[in-house]
């Protein structure tokens, strides 16, 4: 069975930028993910915490290979986009990646 790599990024917001920062990122980095060859879909998990909005992406990937298409060499870095410090409240440095299976 092929093996599928998840890559799982996590960001948090204040509360009340939750809908704009979906919408921004659904324009920038949802849409790169969805252009970039090997990608395989992408969803964004939010939770709602106090004043703190938590987001993650879990992207599903072909490859590493396809990967650092998105992100570059290094593909364990964290990558990010020009507006996201008017909604970011900290920039974590890397990802996540998984071996995925599915039954």
């Amino acid at each position: 069975m092929p093996t599928t790599i998840t890559r799982i990024w996590h960001g948090t917001t204040a509360a009340h930028h939750a809908e704009p920062y979906l919408r921004y990122l659904e324009a920038s980095g949802l849409a790169d993910y969805k252009t970039t060859p090997g990608n395989l879909g992408v969803q964004v998990l939010r939770r709602l915490d106090g004043d703190i909005c938590h987001f993650w992406t879990v992207s599903r990937w072909d490859s590493y290979e396809s990967i650092q298409g998105f992100a570059g060499p290094d593909y364990e870095k964290a990558r990010y986009y020009p507006e996201d410090a008017q909604y970011l409240l900290e920039f974590e440095p890397t990802v996540l990646h998984c071996e995925t299976f599915e039954y």
